[in-house]
């Protein structure tokens, strides 16, 4: 029951901590426009570039002498499954860039409910949704530089085409 007005701006000051108050916060998305996959699964597509792209900047901060190891955690959602498959078939058989090697547990789930991280996580994604879907940057042009990227390419965002 809060004013449009009062909404929009509780999101704009959301983004805007995770951006400005916490600078080494990386995000990593993937964008699939209807039909872009040729026949493609999207979960596995999704799952695939999200993942290995994450696992590979895990890589570069071991190589730069920060080793970490990451956790993927999603929002509960009847893909948990088939998620929890491909991450095991991605550390034990691998992919197109070889295995995650990065990754310190299996993907978790949450109700978003129960976890303000996924509703943060939640908004990053409307902010993706409107700029590629609605074409309306308004809350994308808070979070686009907290995208992973390396020597001036960005990583973090996959666009399929």
């Amino acid at each position: 029951n809060f004013p449009f007005d009062d909404r929009k701006q509780a999101i704009k000051d959301c983004l805007t901590l995770l951006t400005q108050k916490h600078r080494d916060i990386r995000i990593f998305a993937c964008v699939v426009p209807k039909g872009s996959l040729g026949g493609k699964d999207v979960i596995t597509e999704s799952f695939y570039q999200i993942s290995s792209r994450f696992d590979m900047y895990l890589s570069r901060l071991h190589y730069q002498g920060a080793t970490s190891r990451g956790v993927a955690i999603f929002d509960k959602s009847s893909t948990e499954k088939s998620i929890q498959s491909l991450a095991r078939t991605f550390k034990d058989t691998g992919y197109g860039y070889g295995k995650l090697r990065n990754f310190s547990e299996v993907p978790l789930f949450l109700d978003s409910k129960a976890s303000r991280l996924i509703q943060l996580a939640d908004l990053v994604s409307y902010s993706i949704f409107r700029k590629f879907e609605l074409n309306d940057d308004e809350f994308y042009k808070i979070i686009e530089h907290s995208f992973d990227y390396n020597n001036g390419k960005v990583h973090g965002l996959y666009v399929a085409h």
